[in-house]
């Protein structure tokens, strides 16, 4: 079983694909952050029980995304 935190390991893949949503984005951005936010949190919401169905990750690497997604985005909160 491959895992999350497994697919962070492959500098390459990972990179060429942030660069490919990067495109994506860029093509978006005349919708306002709030919009693509929340299209975002769909689309992952979608990837990761795609993933847990297909086994692809278990329930406690998604818990830990999660929270590692949501100390990324809040570490600047604190002051």
């Amino acid at each position: 079983m491959s895992s999350l935190a497994d697919a962070e390991c492959d500098d390459g893949t990972v990179e060429e694909c942030i660069d490919e949503l990067n495109d994506c984005l860029t093509r978006l951005a005349g919708h306002s952050p709030i919009a693509l936010a929340v299209a975002l949190r769909v689309h992952l919401e979608a990837l990761l029980q795609s993933l847990l169905e297909g086994e692809l990750c278990t329930r406690a690497e998604v818990r830990d995304f999660v929270r590692e997604l949501q100390r990324e985005a809040l570490q600047y909160d604190d002051g």
